[in-house]
């Protein structure tokens, strides 16, 4: 029977790419899968799918009506998933992130590592299963890597990411340190956007101390320029809050260049944001130096502060 298998809702390259890879695998080892997507590509995965002439994957809205079994990637709590995710039977789970609102009623199979991307666990996949990664396939692969550990200096990154990245980058015959930095400016350019698109292009909901928490990350090169669009950052934050209801709604503003994050805080709690981070917010604002990883550096601190 078919498969679907997906990232989480508003993809990064990662969620794209992993989902791409892991059903390539999955179709070599003889089962019948189909890699999609839980939302559009973002501008940067837009760049690395152009740049290996690879098209974008179609968008679901939901599983059911399709297929009785999915695979998932680079996620595994429900808020993130398919709307229809407890409708359907989770046969496979490759993650990096913490396990969390995630329960089956049959067993399944299960690889969660504590590494910087989860392309980096399907890279293993693919290793022990004795199976080739093709140039492409590589290239993609890498570029997911250079996507979650923002080219090997996010402190999420561990030997096993640069290792692999490295053979990706040779199987794939890229200079992963030109095209990576090409890559990831590819992602900040957000004149084009509105404020709304940008505070839904890669955020996340997570459960804590009761409330439901949205944290967003826009990469910049310029943490000025984002700002200077602060009014109507707060404008659309507060629209979104009201109409999804998320009680506390955190926008990091991440200076790819020089591993800065200055927050934008809406909601209730802030006083738990403070606590997390060991800074007094100004009108809802603090600089959280040296901070890049919203999985390791700011939603563990934060979970802590409320519980």
């Amino acid at each position: 029977m078919k498969e679907l298998v997906f990232g989480h809702q508003n993809p990064d390259t990662d969620a794209i790419v992993a989902a791409k890879a892991y059903s390539y695998l999955q179709n070599k080892l003889g089962k019948d899968t189909e890699a999609v997507a839980l939302g559009e590509p973002n501008e940067e995965t837009k760049f690395v799918l152009a740049h290996f002439d690879e098209p974008a994957p179609r968008v679901i809205e939901s599983a059911k009506a399709e297929v009785e079994a999915v695979m998932l990637v680079d996620h595994n709590e429900a808020q993130q998933s398919v709307a229809d995710i407890k409708d359907v039977t989770v046969t496979n789970v490759i993650d990096h992130h913490r396990i969390a609102n995630f329960e089956t009623a049959g067993p399944l199979y299960y690889h969660a590592e504590p590494v910087g991307c989860s392309s980096t666990i399907v890279y293993k996949e693919f290793a022990s299963n004795g199976v080739e990664i093709p140039a492409k396939l590589a290239g993609l692969m890498l570029s997911a890597i250079i996507s979650d550990t923002l080219l090997f200096k996010s402190p999420t990154t561990t030997a096993d990411d640069i290792e692999i990245g490295k053979k990706l980058a040779a199987i794939a015959g890229v200079d992963y340190e030109t095209y990576g930095l090409e890559m990831l400016k590819a992602g900040t350019n957000l004149a084009a956007k509105t404020e709304a698109e940008l505070i839904e292009a890669d955020a996340k909901s997570f459960e804590m101390g009761g409330l439901t928490v949205r944290i967003d990350q826009v990469n910049t090169v310029d943490l000025e320029d984002v700002f200077s669009r602060e009014a109507a950052f707060r404008a659309a934050i507060e629209a979104e809050n009201k109409v999804q209801g998320y009680d506390l709604f955190l926008l990091m503003a991440t200076n790819i260049l020089d591993s800065n994050t200055r927050l934008l805080v809406v909601g209730e709690g802030q006083d738990k944001v403070e606590a997390a981070f060991g800074v007094k917010l100004v009108d809802g604002k603090a600089d959280l130096p040296g901070v890049v990883s919203r999985k390791k550096q700011v939603v563990p601190p934060l979970q802590a502060a409320f519980d």
